[in-house]
């Protein structure tokens, strides 16, 4: 008898990337499933981070089945309005890691293995690496450093690590899109999708928002004195210098936003310098072994990570104090930990450090 071959479910969200993961596993001899997540329509703006008709059209032309599983009112519940909620906290939130851990390998997993597959695959650029001894995964980052994903998945589970496939984690985009022109994929060079699929994130806000949350509030120096009115706080970011609305000799930067007050500070660019930060909400692949420790520290997609030095509490709040001052720290985001290419853990910030010259 033949041995039966590996089942793998595979999220195509139509793009280049998901489909290039399936045509890629198939040319490797996988039993392809491909699956659309259908949860979020985009009715506050154009953008939405999932076409299933397209990606029923690649699955056609890849010869493998496709099903499409309709989560939009758990997305709603466990992703939408916990992100509303923070910005009118006058926080920054990050949607991406909840729709990744909960969805995209959660909920996705979970029908995966009702379906008897061995594994799931994404189009994230990132790479796991299994040590069949101990049984534990590292999360390491994508090899193409301008599309690496891992800062998306920190919150995954060693569980969901053991069981997920990222076929594009060793490859650039460049030959992404050239896979995808020699399996003869119509999405061959379908643009980037950019920013989150929410569209205009102010319009969804407000519509999970009653009108005191929306309130107006004052924008203050560090002496206290008013300087103007902002609209919300759920329209500010700390490290915002845009829009503010108000009068002044040199750029205005948001430094702080105090929610019970919807007091707004603003300062100059060097006053957005921080020394650390503190975050909670840890989740460890990689459980650390000691109390203080030297890594870097990534908290934003884009920015670089940051040598700093790791400090943990008893109560679990994590301090991180950066080796050189960071701006624009801000409560909300995802606050990432590697040592070199391997994903440590990760939190959300909870508070900035201010530098001591401020």
């Amino acid at each position: 008898m033949s041995k039966r071959k590996p089942k793998v479910v595979v999220a195509m969200s139509g793009g280049v990337d998901s489909s290039v993961t399936a045509g890629l596993l198939v040319e490797q001899g996988y039993d392809v499933q491909g699956v659309s997540l259908r949860m979020w329509e985009g009715r506050l703006g154009p953008r939405v981070c999932s076409d299933h008709r397209g990606a029923k059209e690649v699955a056609e032309f890849l010869g493998i089945p496709h099903e499409l599983l309709d989560l939009r009112s758990q997305f709603v519940d466990t992703v939408v309005k916990p992100f509303a909620q923070e910005y009118i906290r006058g926080r920054t939130p990050n949607p991406c890691v909840a729709c990744n851990r909960d969805f995209k390998l959660g909920s996705l997993l979970q029908w995966a293995k009702q379906q008897q597959a061995d594994y799931v695959a994404t189009g994230h650029y990132a790479r796991v690496e299994r040590d069949n001894a101990s049984g534990q995964s590292s999360l390491l980052r994508g090899v193409d450093k301008i599309k690496d994903q891992s800062y998306f998945l920190f919150a995954l589970s060693q569980d969901q690590l053991a069981h997920t496939i990222f076929p594009l984690g060793k490859l650039h985009k460049t030959q992404v899109r050239e896979k995808a022109r020699c399996l003869g994929l119509s999405v061959a060079d379908r643009p980037e999708s950019q920013d989150i699929c929410f569209g205009d994130y102010k319009a969804l806000v407000q519509s999970h928002a009653n009108v005191k949350d929306l309130g107006a509030g004052d924008i203050v120096d560090s002496s206290g004195k008013v300087l103007g009115r902002h609209n919300g706080i759920h329209s500010l970011t700390i490290g915002q210098r845009r829009g503010l609305g108000i009068p002044s000799p040199q750029p205005s930067y948001v430094l702080d936003i105090d929610h019970p007050s919807k007091r707004v500070l603003v300062g100059t660019k060097s006053e957005l310098a921080c020394s650390g930060l503190t975050m909670e909400g840890m989740n460890w692949l990689e459980p650390p072994v000691a109390r203080e420790f030297e890594a870097q520290v990534q908290v934003r997609y884009r920015s670089p990570a940051i040598p700093s030095v790791i400090c943990l509490a008893e109560n679990n709040p994590c301090q991180v104090r950066f080796n050189e001052p960071h701006p624009g720290i801000a409560p909300g985001q995802a606050a990432v930990i590697y040592r070199g290419e391997k994903l440590l853990g990760g939190g959300w910030i909870e508070h900035a450090i201010r530098s001591e010259r401020h």
